[in-house]
């Protein structure tokens, strides 16, 4: 096969712009065929050509197209592509739990971020509108709530690497195309979408919104498109939360003392009933202009705006159990592996001013957004060369520019009880006649939290990359090329606001307010206090008025502060090669990193900005084959290195220190970058037209790999220092991220296959099996993951449904703890017909079996129940008009 003359032909013939070569190249899909210019629609005519392009992909891909994420049901690219073998979703970036909207993308039983997401082929600035994921959890993973499914042409899922591949996904990367003008086939397309969407826990509709405009002139050297989408959505969650994890009783305690059996023992500290609801907006839009001044050059130039507004008010009733349980004896008490599993406390009216329980009261004015502009140029130089150049920049942003909050307490003649049920089940506890706050102690009141966060994640870039065809001989094409980047991620942290000074004296809290809804909690089981009464937000926002202080001068949050900037090169030569059955190509990236990382660490007397400097290079080799062992079976190895930069709270977290014992913990600006050496082995059975059947095996040695470790770091002593009048150090046993080694291996299965003229079935199957040196868990990672989806279409009508099961994971530290999230699965459905060539409507069901989300800790050989979650359903109704 002349593979010269067929990417030469199709460049020039279909005209398409360097824009959508860039993507497909750095996505590692093929480049345009005949085959890609071929018009499909539908379900089956999307299925089609997504294993056409797997098929004819030099690596190894999943690939999701247009009609895919039109026609299946979902509201953002993470959505579509938890239904993808090796592909997992999260439906929260942190320890936050989930809601009923995916966020985080994973890929192969690992964390989010050794996952890199690309915009047609570069990177997007992303945020978060949950506050403490500005500061103290911030991740490498792009905030997938930004994008709805309308922007995307096709998303290319690479689990496999190429050197021409931008650096950052360990585990494997993601390319989000977006449509070009001169793609379309008529000279002028309109279309708009009018619905809403109903979420039946709170109970409320909302406007939804979408509208493309593309047109081009008849010679197709011009086309503009423009694009715009408006999305409300009402959220209600309720849940149950150990928000204090599981304390032990002191040896000291006047508990233990007088009764020493108690002596060590764990119990659940904060239970608490959670109501949490949240009104989102997700606006923006993406526009593309395309230009060729001549037949041998095409400019482009694109961009997108997504900002997702994301007000919320948390409610959380708790039993104070830190309180009591370590000063007063039960009346009766269980216990199994040294944990209280349940205890029963009298009232006592002695014990008037010590609180049974603590009431939080929190609501934010949160916000998220991503914006990038991109200019491209593709210019065929010659018949054997092609060069194309980009240079963009984006910006993404997180900001909570005001958080109001009041903690009260309940008095202590209340009595209480609790009671373990194990970790599917929520923990049944109850307060005694002081349950309905009638009796909160103003003398505990407390304005706590971070307002005025505003985290910043920027990158400004430049590429050029170039493409020398051979006439003969095995080296069909030679790919090299450079990029520059400057990337930097901040947070100037915030004020950290408190209770003014003698503010309560004379103050008079409402005395009336809203209440829970009757039906709280109704499908996550257990029995627990759901009668409980609130402020209305705009109460709450006169108590924080006139009690609260906020005065940048004393109470910046210096410890959110931090600051990672990274100056990143990359240089790749790739050689791709051909023969009668085979193809494959042979390649290597060099990238560097000058990175310089701000964080503050504590003193007695206040902070320190500390500055360190992290510079490294690395070399990353790929190598991909792919043979056709007869027609329709196709065989693929791959090998490769790839390289993960280490989160930016890890690099400068703020660093505590306790002087007196020399402990503390913190970030760590030293870390190093991860580096995996990855195998893949895949085997593809196209054995008709939409049929595939598939099975793969991978191997992923994460060296460097980055988990939570004690060690031993020399720091000076400043308490020791003041009082000798010079410098002195000690070492600090600290709690901080550090580099150990981990190994991550699986299987996936793939099967798809059309039945009869109308029917069609889809299911895979990913295995995984993750540890850290020493046998830890490896973020991420769950076990077991499988699809099932069937679909039906005929000329007016299709109706598609899906189900996807995820085994459970450890999802990181929470507050010290490791944090579990446990088995769950989502069924979803989609329903759609066309009246005729201008209209259709469709009907999607989200979360139709209303998935409870259950997270737990272990402890001491201890599983223990964390929190439990439920969302509700989503129904969205939509008229799409044609035009």
């Amino acid at each position: 096969m002349n593979h010269r003359k067929t990417l030469l032909s199709a460049a020039i013939l279909t005209c398409l712009s360097f824009g959508a070569q860039a993507q497909q190249a750095a996505a590692g899909s093929p480049d345009p065929t005949e085959l890609d210019t071929v018009q499909v629609t539908g379900i089956r005519g999307s299925v089609q050509k997504s294993l056409d392009s797997k098929r004819e992909a030099a690596a190894h891909v999943e690939v999701v197209s247009a009609e895919d994420i039109g026609k299946l049901p979902a509201k953002n690219v993470a959505d579509t592509l938890q239904r993808v073998a090796g592909v997992n979703v999260s439906a929260s970036s942190g320890s936050e739990g989930g809601f009923d909207e995916s966020e985080r993308v994973s890929l192969r039983g690992t964390g989010a971020s050794l996952t890199q997401t690309l915009v047609n082929g570069h990177l997007v600035g992303t945020g978060d509108w949950l506050v403490s994921n500005q500061s103290g959890n911030v991740g490498r993973s792009v905030s997938y709530a930004l994008f709805p499914a309308e922007i995307v042409d096709q998303v290319v899922v690479n689990k496999g690497s190429q050197a021409k591949l931008v650096e950052g996904g360990a585990a494997g990367t993601i390319n989000i195309l977006t449509r070009k003008p001169l793609d379309f086939a008529k000279d002028f397309t309109g279309e708009a979408t009018l619905g809403g969407v109903y979420s039946d826990l709170p109970g409320k509709t909302e406007p939804q919104f979408s509208t493309l405009l593309n047109w081009k002139n008849a010679s197709n050297d011009f086309g503009v498109l423009v694009q715009t989408f408006v999305e409300n959505r009402s959220l209600r969650r309720d849940g149950q939360e150990v928000v204090g994890g599981y304390s032990q009783i002191a040896p000291t305690s006047a508990a233990a003392t007088a009764n020493p059996e108690l002596a060590g023992l764990y119990y659940p500290n904060l239970i608490g009933s959670t109501l949490f609801t949240q009104k989102r907006e997700r606006k923006g839009g993406s526009f593309d202009i395309q230009y060729k001044p001549t037949d041998n050059l095409t400019l482009g130039l694109n961009g997108f705006y997504s900002k997702l507004e994301a007000n919320n008010y948390n409610r959380n009733f708790m039993l104070w159990s830190g309180q009591f349980v370590p000063n007063r004896l039960p009346q009766s008490y269980t216990t199994d592996n040294g944990v209280i599993t349940g205890a029963s406390y009298a009232a006592d009216a002695a014990a008037t001013l010590t609180p049974y329980a603590v009431y939080d009261q929190i609501a934010r004015i949160s916000e998220s957004e991503s914006k990038y502009i991109a200019l491209d140029a593709d210019w065929q130089a010659s018949e054997r060369l092609g060069v194309k150049f980009q240079a963009g920049t984006t910006r993404g942003s997180g900001k909570t520019p005001r958080q109001d909050t009041l903690e009260l307490a309940v008095a202590g003649n209340a009595g209480a009880s609790w009671a373990l049920g194990g970790t599917t089940t929520p923990i049944d506890w109850t307060l005694g006649d002081a349950g309905t706050l009638d009796s909160a102690l103003n003398s505990y009141a407390s304005i706590f939290g971070i307002q005025g966060s505003n985290a910043q994640d920027k990158e400004d870039w430049f590429s050029s990359d170039a493409e020398l065809y051979f006439d003969s001989g095995l080296l069909s094409t030679l790919d090299f090329g450079v990029r520059y980047a400057e990337h930097v991620r901040e947070n100037s942290g915030g004020i950290n606001q408190t209770l003014l000074s003698g503010a309560l004296a004379g103050y008079a809290f409402p005395a009336t307010g809203l209440s829970y809804p009757g039906d709280f909690a109704g499908t996550i089981g257990g029995s627990y206090p759901s009668d409980i009464w609130y402020y209305s937000e705009a109460q709450l926002a006169a108590i924080n008025d006139a009690l609260a202080d906020r005065d940048p001068a004393t109470r910046g949050y210096w410890q959110g502060a931090y600051r990672v900037k990274e100056r990143n090169s990359a240089a790749y030569v790739q050689a791709n090669f051909a023969g009668e059955r085979w193809s494959g190509n042979l390649g290597v990236r060099y990238v560097h990193t000058a990175g310089s990382n701000r964080y503050n660490q504590s003193t007695p007397d206040g902070y320190v900005p500390v500055t360190v400097d992290n510079n490294y290079g690395r070399f990353l080799p790929s190598l991909n084959f792919k043979y056709e062992l007869s027609e329709g079976l196709v065989g693929r190895f791959s090998a490769s290195r790839t390289m993960t930069r280490p989160d930016y709270s890890d690099l400068a977290g703020y660093v505590s220190l306790t002087d007196l014992t020399h402990t503390g913990s913190g970030g760590n600006p030293n870390l190093k970058p991860i580096i995996s050496s990855n195998a893949d082995l895949a085997l593809e059975w196209y054995f008709m037209p939409r049929g595939l059947l598939a099975a793969s095996v991978y191997y992923m040695d994460l060296k460097d790999f980055i988990a939570p470790q004690t060690r031993s770091v020399v720091y000076k002593d400043q308490t020791a220092s003041t009082a000798a009048g010079s410098d002195v150090y000690a070492t600090y046993l600290m709690s901080t991220p550090d580099n150990i080694d981990a190994k991550v291996k699986g299987l996936e299965l793939t099967y798809e296959q059309p039945l009869g003229e109308s029917f069609g079935v889809s299911a895979n199957y990913t295995y995984a099996d993750g540890e850290t040196d020493g046998g830890g868990p490896v973020l991420g990672t769950s076990k077991s993951t499988y699809n099932l989806s069937g679909y039906f279409e005929r000329d007016r009508i299709s109706a598609r449904v899906s189900y996807t099961w995820r085994s459970s994971f450890y999802f990181g530290p929470r507050r010290s703890y490791p944090f579990y999230q446990d088995d769950f699965g989502t069924l979803s459905a989609t329903v759609n017909y066309r009246f005729n060539d201008r209209f259709s409507l469709s009907l999607d069901g989200l979360n139709l079996n209303n998935p409870v989300y259950k997270y737990y800790t272990k402890m001491d050989g201890n599983s223990l129940p964390y929190a439990f979650y439920e969302n509700g359903r989503q129904y969205y109704l939509n008229l799409h008009i044609s035009f």
